[in-house]
């Protein structure tokens, strides 16, 4: 296919257009942003193609996921029914209504997400107009200048236990944050956190770390922002970047993130190296440490590129 985008491919037309109007502007492709137009072409299907691929051999092929024990199928690939639930989806992938030729493939690998239960990055969309929407509307009546950091982010712990909606881990952070809050060093509190710890937990903990803030600590809702996809430390920072970046928040100005000390010297000592092995890049820069609980960040618009091998927080 690569090839025949490549034959295809003239400058102003169809294809020169969506690179131009599409792909650039998305930021979803910012690791090719340096290639000629018809080599982003090649690289984003390439990478779009890599992520279909990958939701079928995890979630229809029983292939390890990157971290098995919260990420991995929900079915035993080996048990006498599981044959019919895939004939069954490859029928209801190929006998619909599809005009893009990679349609069948892409409606496939999102069946198998949908009955592995697995919808994640869909959840709670659009943020805007449902968890995030008293804040957002807040943000562009918000001066930043007075205050020195943009966000605090408080990055989540997912309990083990199954029954726990929050890990008290969790409250201590959201405790932090607050008292960081109520100081004025930002305005808005970000919770950063998916449905992570135990395996399918039900509890999301962005929306936890929130009605906990809103609650327990009376904070205002219209000061609280979630970041409900993360599923690891890496992507709680990345994850924030592309909310501030999207929202409108000035992405000059330092974030603060705050949270245990463990965590915090993970964030500035290991981290972007992980960043770097595992998403290409670094979505964020560290500034100046506070204290063991308080760590300056410059989010990196890289952010926005997509992780073709994360199909719940891409």
């Amino acid at each position: 296919m690569s090839r025949q985008l490549a034959a295809d491919f003239m400058p102003g037309n169809a294809l020169d257009h969506m690179v131009s109007t599409q792909l650039v502007p998305s930021g979803c492709y910012g690791l090719y942003a340096g290639l000629k137009p018809v080599e982003m072409l090649i690289k984003a299907w390439e990478q779009d193609a890599r992520a279909i691929n990958h939701v079928i051999d995890v979630y229809v092929n029983g292939k390890q996921a990157n971290y098995p024990a919260i990420d991995s199928i929900s079915f035993s690939v080996r048990d006498k029914s599981y044959p019919e639930l895939v004939n069954t989806s490859v029928f209801l992938s190929i006998n619909d209504n599809n005009n893009l030729f990679f349609e069948p493939e892409m409606k496939f690998a999102l069946l198998a997400l949908e009955i592995n239960e697995r919808n994640d990055a869909a959840d709670y969309e659009p943020m805007e107009r449902t968890v995030n929407q008293a804040a957002f509307l807040s943000i562009k009546k918000t001066d930043f200048g007075v205050y020195p950091y943009s966000v605090i982010l408080v990055p989540g712990e997912g309990p083990e236990e199954r029954d726990i909606e929050l890990s008290a881990g969790g409250m201590l952070r959201c405790r932090l944050a607050a008292e960081q809050y109520r100081n004025k060093v930002a305005p808005y509190i970000m919770v950063s956190g998916g449905r992570v710890h135990p395996y399918k937990t039900k509890y999301n903990e962005a929306n936890e770390m929130k009605l906990y803030l809103m609650r327990v600590l009376q904070i205002p809702e219209s000061a609280i922002l979630m970041e409900p996809h993360a599923r690891h430390t890496t992507t709680n920072l990345r994850n924030a970047a592309r909310i501030i970046f999207r929202y409108g928040i000035p992405m000059e100005k330092p974030g603060l993130v705050v949270t245990v000390k463990s965590q915090s010297m993970y964030i500035s000592d290991i981290m972007p190296q992980r960043c770097l092995k595992e998403l290409g890049y670094e979505p964020y820069k560290t500034g100046k440490r506070l204290s063991d609980n308080n760590l300056e960040f410059y989010p990196n618009v890289m952010s926005l590129q997509i992780d073709f091998d994360e199909p719940m927080d891409p």
